[in-house]
């Protein structure tokens, strides 16, 4: 993982407008946005037509397009861009669940209905639902199951991330992860 301090430096020199910090920055950061996107993309279904590199990409855009560009530090850009990653994949989800004559969904002859996986957007969709639900209720919770499980931080980079122990990020995330399994429960079984 690249050290922390370059990169803190060159995100609060590209948030006061230096153009240059943003290219040296690119290079520094691209391995870590592809681990996330990977991670991300990890979670859904095999054969997702959106890949790694296109995910980076759009996250990437989206970063470089904000009009507030006041990163904190290190931390605070990844989450950033995992919060990024996760909308991205939403609206994806959204698109196809909404697609006409099945939404672009796999066509399996009948003798192979066995074979079928279910379609993950619903479960994307749902989630997020979930997360946004928690959100309302408690925002840090929100941001550190966004950190851990899609940003694939640390509890202890959680912690550091939100200003809070690595004891109440791990507390915080256990009765997070309740909470949501619960909602994703009460929403499969209706």
């Amino acid at each position: 993982m690249p050290e922390a301090q370059p990169i803190t430096r060159l995100l609060i020199e590209w948030g006061e407008g230096s153009e240059a910090a943003l290219d040296q920055l690119t290079p520094l950061v691209y391995d870590e946005l592809r681990k996330l996107a990977r991670n991300y993309l990890s979670r859904e279904r095999p054969g997702h037509t959106l890949q790694p590199t296109a995910l980076v990409h759009e996250a990437y855009l989206r970063l470089v397009d904000q009009d507030q560009r006041t990163w904190q530090n290190r931390a605070h850009f990844f989450g950033v861009a995992a919060h990024l990653m996760r909308l991205i994949l939403v609206d994806w989800a959204r698109k196809t669940r909404a697609g006409k004559r099945g939404g672009g969904a796999l066509r399996v002859p009948l003798e192979d209905i066995s074979e079928a996986t279910p379609a993950r957007p619903d479960e994307m969709l749902a989630l997020d639902e979930a997360l946004s639900e928690l959100e309302a209720m408690d925002a840090r919770k929100a941001k550190i199951i966004e950190l851990r499980y899609f940003g694939g931080m640390t509890a202890e980079e959680v912690g550091q991330s939100l200003g809070v122990s690595t004891t109440i990020a791990e507390r915080e995330t256990r009765l997070a992860r309740l909470w949501l399994r619960r909602q994703m429960n009460a929403r499969t079984t209706a």
